[in-house]
């Protein structure tokens, strides 16, 4: 599937992983293990309000069923819209993929260019919504090799990493996202203790 649009290529690998694993594999989700992570996904896609109502009846179909709903894909609008699609669900699948992945000790993957241009794409988004509840302070965000993004005046926190782990630690991950934070004691206290989960 090297070829196919992230967010198809991140829900299929999510989706064996999850099979791989069974049910009751924890994830990055505070409380939820692989079978809450797919009755989410089902349920996301599919504009049902995630009421613990709603999620027990999706777990009580296990889990694969659940991953085979998922492996049909979601509904044509708006989640397959071109460019809508990245954004909307390559997005939602590369975290919750890691949500796995790190929660089951695998490795961060470096073999996935498009997937750190989508990751810094979106810092953009992540880095300007943590930059606001850690204000007055500002924040920088560094990826290696690259043109930092600063959101306030110099002298803030920064944050250095791959744009997949800057984006997982903007997305709450925090522990385990591998990044370095610096910078000004109490901007990196601000950003620290900051609720940007998503």
């Amino acid at each position: 599937m090297s070829g196919a649009p992230i967010d198809m290529r991140e829900r299929e690998a999510l989706c064996d992983l999850m099979a791989e694993l069974g049910p009751d594999a924890p994830t990055l989700c505070e409380g939820w293990d692989t079978i809450d992570l797919a009755a989410h996904l089902v349920l996301r896609e599919h504009f049902t309000r995630g009421t613990d109502e709603h999620m027990a009846a999706e777990r009580a179909k296990g889990l694969p069923a659940l991953i085979e709903r998922l492996r049909g894909g979601p509904p044509p609008v708006p989640w397959r819209l071109p460019g809508l699609r990245t954004l909307m669900n390559g997005l939602e699948y590369f975290i919750h993929h890691e949500d796995v992945r790190r929660a089951n000790g695998l490795a961060r993957r470096t073999d996935r260019p498009d997937l750190d241009a989508l990751a810094w794409r979106m810092c953009g988004f992540a880095g300007r919504r943590a930059a606001r509840q850690i204000r007055p302070h500002s924040l920088e965000l560094r990826p290696p090799g690259g043109d930092p993004r600063r959101f306030g005046p110099p002298g803030g926190a920064v944050l250095q990493g791959e744009p997949t782990e800057l984006l997982l630690y903007l997305s709450g991950r925090r522990d385990a996202a591998q990044v370095r934070l610096t910078g000004d004691a109490d901007a990196v206290a601000a950003l620290r203790g900051a609720d940007t989960a998503v």
